[in-house]
Order: structure tokens, then sequence, then C-alpha cells
């Protein structure tokens, strides 16, 4: 039995033609590949276009974005959304809340400065077993609500004009 909650809603009419870039933090591979999964039917089954990048971990998933932002400036197109994937499980060191809090600090003041349409979908876990049953497109299904929170926001610009 599935348990996945997808919160956002959308209309696929109003994503129709739409791209979304994913950016994955590598640090957590099968996670990051079961995160993904998720993220990716959700896009599918809306008919949106995506393209996948990896970094090395959460902490670097703004960067990426940024940089995508600036390649973006450069062609003259924007990604209609972006969705970040990633894991943090908290460890023995403070270095947990220095991930977690920093990477979605970023994250939020790139969607706000930049009017970005934005799912997220880092996992900030105690442990493996509270990632896996987050990342699991069969339980809660994390990376597909990142992906239709992102494809909710695109509806919302779409609405405002932007």
């Amino acid at each position: 039995m599935s348990t996945q909650r997808h919160y956002a809603d959308f209309d696929p009419a109003e994503v129709a033609g739409a791209s979304v870039l994913i950016v994955q933090g590598g640090f957590e591979p099968e996670l990051a590949a079961a995160l993904r999964e998720g993220a990716i039917a959700v896009l599918d089954a809306a008919g949106v276009a995506h393209e996948v990048i990896t970094v090395p971990g959460a902490l670097e998933i703004p960067a990426a974005i940024a940089f995508a932002l600036a390649a973006e400036e450069k062609r003259g197109r924007r990604w209609d959304g972006y969705v970040a994937l990633g894991c943090v499980v908290r460890g023995a060191t403070g270095h947990y809340e220095v991930v977690a809090g920093e990477s979605n600090r970023a994250l939020m003041d790139l969607a706000v400065t930049h009017r970005l349409a934005f799912g997220n979908g880092i996992l900030t876990v105690e442990n493996d077993e509270q990632a896996w049953e987050r990342a699991d497109r069969n339980r809660l299904d994390k990376g597909g609500a990142a992906a239709a929170a992102a494809l909710a926001m695109i509806a919302l610009a779409r609405k405002f004009g932007l």
C-alpha cells in the first residue's frame, strides 16, 4: 500500500510546455536516486521536460542553481522551475546544522530574489530509516512532492504573468 503524498495541487494544462531543472546532491547516491525517481515520475506524468544535474552534496545545490541562473541570462531563456534533491543525515558533530540550515537558507534566498518556481526535496533526517521513509516512492515520496510543489509554483507564476 502506498502512502505517498503530494500536497501541491496543479492542473497539468497550467504547466504545459514547462521545463524543470533538477539539482541533486550526490553525497547519498542511493537516496538521491530514489528522490530523483519520484521527482521524474511526477514531471513525466505532467508532461514537463526536465534535466538533472548532480553536485557533491546539499550545500552545493544553491550554487549550482545560481550558476544555472547566470547561464540562463546569457542564453536569454530560463528554466520554468527548479527542484532541489538531497539528504542531510544528522551526525555526531554540528555539521548537520550548518549544511541543513545554510543550504535551505540559500535556496529560499534564490527563490525569493529571483522569483523562482521551486520545490525543495532536501531531506533533513536523524537516521537512514527516516531518510528511506521519505525518499521511497512507495512511502512518503518527497522527491515527487518536491516536483509537485515546483509545478504548482510554475502554475502560480504563470497565473501572475511571470
